[in-house]
């Protein structure tokens, strides 16, 4: 019997209950940030994130529980997915009360698409193509404060600190005020572009996200727009003070890079909130802003329609990616298009000893996990259709010798039952090769501090070799390979014992007992090994991290609670950097 239009609107009705309860509980946990940040709850504020990615699997989980126990007690039979025409339609009526019709359409899929394994997709039944609105490009009025120069540039940045006073106060409000109109006097087209008719425009919800507090706003004139970001700290002791103002639209976009996502923030109507951050940063794709405000699922659902789209306006194949291969996971990408697509193999090389299972909890990890701007996002895909006329002969035999358990060939279609998308980067061996001597430099320095933020969030990449890493449009050097990654806390970093005699040092095995978790920064030179000019930069930069001691430290303050400071600008930005 097929479903009733008085059923099929109950079922949409649950959907749509559980929805607004995810939301209710997502803002919960986004306009606690605040207080967070002024009581520099730090430890509160990485659990927070944790359990706010959580929320989404967790509130589908539910809805699908609800839905089971509604069909029981109505006594009617699972619907087959023709029937959520019929749900689907109902649950459009829904859609006009609402200000984020299009997180709500997500969550539809997500419960369509947990009932049905992913088959069975149509426009007909789901939001293939959402039906609502596009994000606009200017924001509403009612949702960003607005200031003028008419007091002048230190009246007028005076007014903003006060508008964006805490609870907690100021360090040293004046001292702000002075940096501040220190850097617009500094940088030459924000200085110019601060005429009579310039307007200053400030989300009214400040931005959280680990250690920081962020103000992001435009500069407007007739002729002019440009982004700025002021970033706000909390000392613990003297109160609130602005670490710097960041006015460059490249280091504005690295705030709100994929490395950085998951902010928190009030965000009531979501889509005017990502059209202001698209005019702003025109470059990041839609999916990233709406991930960067810790709509991931819908981020998802953003590029698997950008990409769709991609596909129907190009002709080129997807291909083995450049690099190093990998032991553990096999990687593709589509020239054309700047994402990679990994897989997990079905059987690792050794010396790698892991399960499946392990490399996907890895994976999760890093989801919730503070990446601290240098580990990549990932999205998850399940029964990925590609249009097999699109894959290179090499890559189908790649693809079928390294995980024949994860590929189904369908027709004029390959199905990959689970992968991984990511941003693409050029791998940092690559990048090396053909880098000049200032960029070596500098990329080898972005490399230990890469490895040192990383330990500061309490994770160790384990396999510290350069083509695990990745360089970013911008120059940042960013972790990619997660499948040895563990907390810092785990390791027993040791040095290595003295020899008793010369024939210890050289023999084949080591003379000193070595356990599963115990770690020799001393051996860290392999991965330097053959690149003497780099590992004499590395040691010049980076010494410390060939002393065990060093991490010792780095534990001791991680096991005391402590949560290190790590910015997504440049350290020489800030106004107290020495």
């Amino acid at each position: 019997m097929a479903l009733s239009n008085i059923h099929a609107g109950q079922i949409a009705g649950i959907i749509n209950t559980g929805f607004t309860e995810y939301r209710v509980q997502f803002e919960h946990i986004s306009s606690g940030a605040k207080r967070r940040f002024e009581k520099a709850l730090w430890q509160d504020v990485q659990a927070s994130g944790m359990q706010r990615i959580d929320l989404y699997g967790q509130m589908v989980a539910l809805v699908n529980t609800q839905l089971d126990e509604f069909r029981l007690a109505q006594k009617i039979k699972p619907e087959k997915a023709s029937d959520w025409e019929l749900v689907k339609a109902q649950f459009e009526l829904l859609m006009p009360q609402r200000t984020d019709p299009e997180l709500a359409e997500t969550f539809f899929n997500s419960i369509f698409c947990r009932a049905f394994r992913h088959s069975s997709l149509r426009e007909q039944r789901m939001f293939l193509f959402s039906s609502s609105a596009a994000a606009p490009k200017e924001l509403a009025q009612d949702m960003y404060k607005e200031y003028n120069t008419s007091k002048g540039v230190v009246g007028m940045v005076s007014d903003i600190l006060d508008d964006y006073a805490f609870d907690v106060p100021y360090a040293n409000k004046r001292l702000d005020v002075i940096n501040l109109v220190g850097i617009i006097k500094e940088n030459t087209d924000f200085r110019m572009a601060m005429t009579d008719q310039t307007r200053v425009q400030i989300l009214k919800s400040v931005f959280y996200r680990n250690k920081g507090a962020y103000l992001v706003g435009q500069l407007v004139n007739p002729s002019h727009s440009q982004p700025f970001v002021i970033p706000l700290l909390n000392d613990e002791k003297q109160g609130i003070y602005t670490d710097t103002l960041i006015t460059d639209s490249d280091d504005v976009s690295i705030i709100f890079s994929f490395t950085r996502s998951y902010f928190m923030v009030e965000a009531p109507v979501p889509a005017e909130f990502v059209g202001f951050l698209q005019h702003i940063l025109p470059a990041k794709p839609l999916a990233e802003i709406y991930t960067n405000i810790g709509f991931f699922k819908h981020g998802k659902s953003v590029f698997m329609r950008d990409y769709l789209q991609h596909m129907d306006n190009s002709t080129d194949q997807f291909i083995i990616a450049p690099g190093i291969k990998g032991m553990v996971m096999t990687v593709f990408t589509l020239p054309s298009l700047d994402i990679v697509f990994k897989i997990i193999k079905d059987k690792f090389a050794p010396p790698k000893a892991m399960t499946k299972a392990v490399v996907k909890e890895k994976y999760h990890l890093v989801k919730v996990h503070d990446r601290v701007g240098r580990m990549a996002d990932t999205q998850e895909f399940k029964h990925f259709a590609f249009d097999k006329g699109r894959f290179s002969q090499e890559l189908i035999d790649e693809l079928l010798t390294v995980a024949p358990s994860m590929i189904k060939m369908v027709g004029n279609y390959v199905v990959i039952e689970q992968l991984y998308v990511e941003r693409r980067m050029t791998p940092l061996n690559i990048y090396i090769d053909t880098a000049s001597d200032a960029q070596l430099y500098d990329v080898i320095d972005e490399y230990g501090n890469a490895i040192k933020q990383l330990a500061a969030a309490n994770i160790f990449p384990g396999d510290m070799l350069f083509k695990n890493f990745g360089v970013t449009r911008h120059g940042r050097v960013v972790f990619y390979d997660y499948d040895e990654i563990c907390y810092l806390t785990e390791c027993n970093f040791r040095k290595i014992p003295e020899a008793m005699y010369p024939e210890q040092e050289l023999a084949s095995e080591p003379w000193y007992s070595v356990g599963p978790y115990d770690v020799f920064p001393e051996e860290f030179h392999v991965f330097l090994a053959g690149r003497p000019r780099i590992a004499k930069t590395f040691r010049q930069i980076h010494s410390d991290i060939f002393d065990a001691d060093y991490w010792k430290s780095l534990q001791a303050d991680i096991v005391d609670g402590q949560v290190k400071d790590v910015f997504p600008y440049r350290r020489k930005k800030r106004f107290l950097s020495a």
